[in-house]
């Protein structure tokens, strides 16, 4: 696929990547970790944001998602069974085509489409919940993204990024440490220049007319495992609200 903000290298080669997307040992084993403290954080805030009931199994019943670079699914599946209406797009063909298979297998009822985001957004669709984990740091077109992001954020909608940050730290935990010493991220899968720095995204989204809050950092440490804090050298969250 070719698109303003897709960079059909980077789509194929997280492509090769779908077959072995859902297996918690193999190359997204990393992703796989760190995904019930995504799906908790972004659960917080949505709760929050659209003052939900924490005590309901389903708690984002009534609320449409869209997941922007969902891979295989391992963000939008728990987004549908929190119960938002979740569709979920991905720039690679064999992405979609995988997790389409898992959701069917699991009896989830998410809308998946190879699309990207410009092209959605001009269809007029909005979406109150927008999540796009771990991508930004992956587009080309960078002003036109964002700029797609806010057509189809609903207002008073929220959108949850999530990225590394620009760091010597980020460099050594994730190039150096993950890709090519532990290999829980596939060798190659970024490049340390293009990582945004909270201030880089909080100027972007703004530009986009979004205004961003503040960030949440994701980080590791023994005996507590990943989890939410204020350290976000390595890797953090940042909402924005229209």
């Amino acid at each position: 696929m070719t698109a303003a903000t897709i960079n059909p290298e980077e789509a194929a080669f997280f492509g090769l990547l779908a077959a072995d997307w859902w297996n918690p040992r193999g190359t997204s084993a990393m992703l796989h970790r760190i995904t019930p403290v995504r799906a908790g954080h972004i659960r917080s805030l949505a709760l929050a944001h659209f003052g939900l009931d924490a005590k309901s199994r389903r708690p984002l019943a009534g609320l449409s998602a869209l997941d922007i670079g969902c891979g295989a699914g391992l963000m939008a599946e728990p987004l549908a069974r929190m119960g938002a209406a979740t569709t979920a797009i991905d720039a690679a063909p064999e992405n979609i085509d995988a997790a389409r298979a898992h959701a069917q297998a699991g009896g989830l009822a998410i809308d998946y489409r190879c699309i990207p985001v410009e092209d959605l957004a001009a269809t007029g669709v909005q979406h109150d919940l927008i999540t796009c984990l771990e991508v930004v740091e992956h587009v080309v077109g960078r002003d036109q993204f964002f700029a797609a992001i806010a057509q189809l954020l609903k207002p008073g909608g929220l959108a949850v990024f999530s990225t590394p940050n620009r760091t010597p730290a980020s460099w050594a935990v994730v190039i150096a440490g993950a890709e090519h010493i532990a290999r829980t991220i596939p060798k190659g899968a970024h490049d340390w220049n293009r990582f945004f720095t909270p201030a880089e995204l909080a100027e972007a989204l703004t530009h986009a007319s979004l205004t961003p809050g503040e960030p949440a950092g994701l980080s590791w440490r023994p005996g507590k495992g990943f989890h939410i804090g204020s350290d976000t050298s390595v890797n953090y969250f940042l909402a924005a609200t229209k």
